[in-house]
């Protein structure tokens, strides 16, 4: 790292990084697209020995592959690492797909956890059990290049559902989880729990005397046949009452596991409940869980379920009353009561390829041994036969490693649609196509929906700054790639129009910003296969309070329709409580030819240079992407920094300044530089104190510096500047994620 003197530097960075709004860069050859065959199905499967451990070497004519009992060719077989940026091509390639697109595949991408909170099944107790795993693996398990989604049945983490490698956001998403479980007990008397209700349905006759005769002995003498159906009526209330509950756990459920479908990659989903049982007789409960299943196959999910009870489960409960069981057939019909409620789960992981915890008092444990053993597994494609493609009824397929009994193969038990899955399919397909809706309408879709789509390449850099002027402000930088614009030859040349649209949200969700603009894209008349600009930017600037904050930006082709958006958080620090902290990392890229500024380009920018002028001229590396050649340059602000009367030293010219009788509070302020990968540190600069003097406002000190990328591999890494007030002795850190090409 190069350090420069303070001011200059600064004023240096603005003067090359900075560029005009809406401007567009050089031209770039869209990718093409190669269709190979699309209907090879894939199967994902993993395969582990007596010990738990992966069996890695297998090869293709290693594996028997049948579908409904009856053996089918492999036609593509290959080994995948979860998470690396070839997975993404070799799943596309098992599809016969090309993997190419508007938006290339994150070096590095790392896994995609996303964890299913059961709440309405959950315990107070597990409840918080639940968020001290959650807390646990956020701060130890969720490596650098990981995202991840906490999500519950309930729906009450609100706007705070959404995948993110942002640690604040799922932090605050663990403390609002809370317990929704209904108490599925009779209130009167004798107390009756869900599973004995189910045990008296199922006919057990000895419980339902039991319970005849403690209605009796309570409310006194009445012919046993009417006892008889008070206890089935309330026994029948419970079953539904429980029914409806597990109805809303599955239809969350599975409505979350198919919107994973529009991630990358394979997914791992954590179900995490106290379990529930599901009645067959009355609901369609059971049909509910293949339709999870068969989602989980379509959308690449694999779960794994954790149940929240622990080695305590199957005790008797301390909330609940407790009868007299003299003759022990209460203790023996309670008995089947966990297993029972684990089924559910147990089907769940099995039928999609993970397995199940159960009986641990260790639920990290468990996330951490379940993404080691998914984070390899091997892939294979095959082609249905033509009575499988045209009726695409749900088929068990089995997977199995030829002379080898002792191994474990854990895959997804099917493919295709139930057959009322398979009607709504049709349906939908013989609709007649739907009218595009207002420009208005289709950005309010893109910008609402669960997921960043990638047909139009968009990115964002989110850039808080404090100032003296404005307080806290938040500049949002908008990079759309036009190479899937459509263009129209028009009188004046070809032309196309892009509508740009953004909201800042807070973290309930509501709009405190937006804003929504036209840009219309011009090429050269002469040339009736000119493509517009590679790229357009646009800055939106916001004033905001300190708090946690989502931008979501969205891009749509006015003629065509194709879209794109991208979604990113940042934390604004509360500045005004007088404590240490910093502005974001403002980057930007010096590449190898480009010439250095006058030795005078200090006196191009005010010394104290204030947004909304400043700040709209920094408009940086959008999408962080570098050249292994070039030079990342960054600048933060510094604010609160302790003050205290400064000794004289020396300048860089070597002489010596005395402190001065107006102005001797200087703050005593040093900063670290380091580059992470795969969160190991790949570049650590020494401690560098920061020279203040001539800052006219030391509240707010500014920092910049060149960091050079030379030798380091392409990949994905991150910028971690810590600065330490050594007179408050306290520090703050900022890190930037970026890629190297």
């Amino acid at each position: 790292m190069r350090t420069a003197p303070l001011i200059r530097r600064v004023i240096i960075l603005w003067a090359i990084i900075s560029v005009p709004a809406a401007t567009a860069f050089a031209q770039q050859k869209p990718d093409e697209v190669v269709r190979v065959n699309t209907e090879l199905v894939q199967t994902d499967f993993m395969v582990f020995d007596k010990q738990g451990n992966f069996v890695d070497g297998l090869k293709r004519d290693q594996f028997a592959f049948k579908v409904e009992g009856k053996p089918r060719e492999v036609l593509f077989f290959d080994r995948v690492a979860a998470g690396s940026r070839s997975e993404e091509a070799q799943l596309a390639a098992a599809r016969g797909t090309n993997a190419s697109g508007a938006v290339p595949v994150p070096m590095d991408r790392g896994r995609t956890v996303l964890f299913f909170i059961d709440d309405l099944h959950l315990s107070v107790g597990s409840a918080t059990y639940t968020r001290r795993m959650l807390k646990h693996f956020i701060d130890s398990e969720m490596k650098q290049n990981d995202r991840a989604q906490i999500a519950s049945t309930s729906g009450t983490l609100g706007f705070l559902q959404q995948i993110t490698d942002n640690k604040s956001v799922l932090t605050a998403a663990a403390d609002r989880l809370r317990s929704f479980e209904m108490t599925l007990q009779t209130a009167e008397y004798p107390p009756m729990t869900e599973y004995q209700a189910t045990v008296i349905e199922q006919h057990d006759t000895d419980l339902l005397d039991f319970f005849i005769d403690k209605l009796i002995e309570n409310e006194g003498p009445m012919p046993r046949e009417q006892a008889a159906q008070i206890i089935k009526n309330r026994a029948s209330q419970l079953i539904e009452d429980g029914a409806s509950q597990v109805t809303r756990s599955f239809s969350t459920l599975r409505g979350f596991v198919k919107l994973a479908a529009a991630l990358p990659g394979r997914k791992i989903v954590f179900f995490v409940s106290d379990g529930f049982l599901i009645d067959k007789r009355r609901t369609e409960n059971m049909t509910r869980l293949q339709q999870i299943t068969n989602a989980a196959a379509r959308s690449g999910v694999v779960i794994y379920s954790l149940d929240a009870r622990g080695l305590g489960a199957g005790l008797p409960n301390a909330s609940r009353p407790q009868m007299a069981d003299v003759t022990g057939v209460l203790t023996r019909a309670n008995m089947g009561e966990v297993p029972a409620t684990q089924d559910g789960m147990n089907a769940l992981a099995s039928d999609t390829g993970g397995r199940a915890f159960f009986n641990t008092n260790s639920m990290s444990t468990a996330i951490a041994t379940a993404l080691k053993e998914s984070s390899t597994y091997y892939l294979l494609a095959w082609r249905p036969e033509n009575e499988e493609q045209s009726n695409p009824k749900f088929r068990r397929i089995e997977v199995s490693v030829v002379g080898r009994p002792d191994l474990v193969v854990r895959f997804r038990r099917g493919f295709g649609e139930p057959p009322e899955e398979m009607a709504r399919t049709k349906a939908k397909e013989s609709e007649t196509p739907t009218v595009r809706k207002s420009p208005s309408d289709e950005i309010n879709s893109v910008l609402t929906a669960q997921y960043p789509t990638r047909a139009m390449p968009v990115a964002i850099a989110l850039n808080f700054l404090d100032t003296a002027q404005y307080g806290g402000t938040l500049t949002t930088t908008i990079k759309v790639g036009t190479s899937q614009l459509t263009l129209d030859k028009q009188p004046e040349g070809m032309v196309g129009a892009v509508d740009v649209a953004g909201l800042v949200l807070n973290d309930q969700g509501k709009s405190v910003s937006s804003f929504n603009k036209r840009f219309t894209i011009k090429g050269a008349a002469t040339n009736t296969n000119n493509k517009p600009p590679d790229n357009i930017f646009y800055n939106h600037f916001s004033i905001l309070r300190p708090g946690l904050y989502q931008v979501r930006v969205a891009a749509i082709d006015v003629k065509t329709g194709t879209r794109g958006s991208a979604y990113e958080w940042i934390e604004v620090p509360n500045v005004a409580n007088k404590e240490l902290a910093m502005s974001s990392l403002i980057v930007g890229e010096k590449k190898p030819e480009e010439p250095r500024p006058p030795a005078d380009a200090s006196s191009a920018v005010p010394n104290d240079p204030q947004p909304p002028e400043a700040i709209k001229r920094v408009v940086v590396n959008v999408d962080h992407t570098f050249a292994s050649s070039s030079t990342l340059r960054f600048l933060t602000f510094i604010y609160n920094a302790s003050v205290g009367t400064a000794n004289p030293m020396p300048n860089p010219q070597g002489e010596t300044i005395p402190a001065s009788t107006k102005n001797n509070a200087y703050p005593d302020i040093a900063v670290q530089t380091q580059i992470f990968r795969d969160d190991e540190p790949v570049i650590t600069n020494p401690l560098h104190k920061i020279q203040t003097e001539g800052i006219p406002d030391m509240q707010r000190v500014p920092y910049a510096a060149d960091v050079l990328l030379d030798g380091l591999k392409p990949g994905a890494y991150v910028l971690q500047v810590t600065v330490i007030d050594k007179l408050a002795k306290s520090s703050a850190t900022r890190k930037l994620s970026f890629q190297i090409e």
